[in-house]
């Protein structure tokens, strides 16, 4: 099922844009024909399942492996000739993001703020700052000594040492605690706040709900949707209604039992009408009705089905 959603960039410009972007390793196609625009100063979220194609298109936005066909263009660079500057501009934290182990935090962010060939005494600025922020006091700690959560602070770090313009991050907070997981999604929040334009995947479907402007759902390397959560929620969600009642006439719809009450659920306005007022017609309470938007976990569920 392709869902797309039409809607337009709210933000003033456009800083990533992607056409026909197509990756085949050996006859197998990773990633088939993505289009989409990423605006300036915009959270933009991918997800979906397993070999969706979620980590290539993201290595393919980040330069660290070429397109097959199609293109993709930041702040009107063309990666494929210009990958270079555009690394530049560019922070990256992979999945999987191993450090150097027997340095500390300070010594081996250091060590890559002399590769983007920072003055040193700006980048232990930097370094400070970053750390700080992150509100990673590791001491004297190696890093492989530190936990997986500082471990994972530690590659944010490095992927902001140069302070970049646009961060791709691929699973984040992914094996981290929730208070973990928790504070990095804020500190994300902040950075958009800096003007940073941010593109991650996530299999924490809460937190990309709550943190991205739009969202992008891939399933064996294509589009399946794309749009704000309001415009995806719209198309391939809605409102599930709940409506809780007493009446001693055998109904002629489905509900449950629930502490001698029935409870009917429909996300459908028209069958609403004909619940409630069957329950009238036949003499019943309404004890209570409730609202709630489908979520971005069910809508995921139901477009992988």
């Amino acid at each position: 099922m392709l869902i797309i959603l039409n809607g337009q960039i709210s933000i003033s410009m456009s800083e990533i844009t992607v056409k026909g972007l197509r990756k085949e390793y050996d006859g197998f196609v990773a990633v088939e024909s993505l289009d989409f625009e990423i605006g300036k100063g915009e959270i933009f979220g991918i997800v979906g399942p397993n070999g969706a194609g979620k980590t290539t298109t993201l290595k393919m936005l980040s330069g660290l492996i070429a397109p097959t066909e199609g293109s993709i263009k930041i702040q009107g660079l063309d990666i494929k000739k210009d990958a270079q500057r555009i690394k530049q501009k560019l922070g990256f934290l992979p999945e999987e993001s191993p450090l150097y182990e027997g340095m500390t935090a300070h010594d081996y962010l250091m060590f890559f703020a002399q590769i983007y060939g920072i003055e040193k005494k700006e980048a232990s600025r930097r370094i400070e700052e970053i750390l700080r922020a992150l509100r990673l006091d590791s001491g004297n700690k190696k890093n492989g000594e530190m936990s997986k959560g500082m471990q994972r602070k530690v590659a944010i770090a490095r992927a902001l040492i140069n302070d970049p313009e646009y961060l791709v991050l691929d699973e984040m907070t992914s094996g981290l605690d929730p208070t973990t997981s928790k504070y990095l999604a804020d500190f994300v929040s902040e950075l958009k706040k800096q003007g940073k334009t941010i593109v991650f995947s996530a299999h924490n479907l809460y937190q990309v709900e709550s943190l991205c402007d739009r969202v992008l759902i891939m399933n064996r390397g294509k589009e399946i949707a794309i749009g704000t959560m309001p415009q995806i929620k719209k198309m391939c969600g809605g409102i599930v209604y709940t409506i809780e009642f007493r009446v001693k006439a055998a109904i002629d719809f489905e509900a449950v039992q629930n502490n001698g009450n029935f409870i009917a659920r429909t996300n459908n306005m028209d069958e609403f009408n004909r619940i409630t007022g069957w329950v009238a017609k036949h003499n019943g309470k309404i004890i209570d009705i409730r609202t709630m938007e489908t979520s971005l976990e069910e809508i995921f569920l139901k477009l992988m089905d």
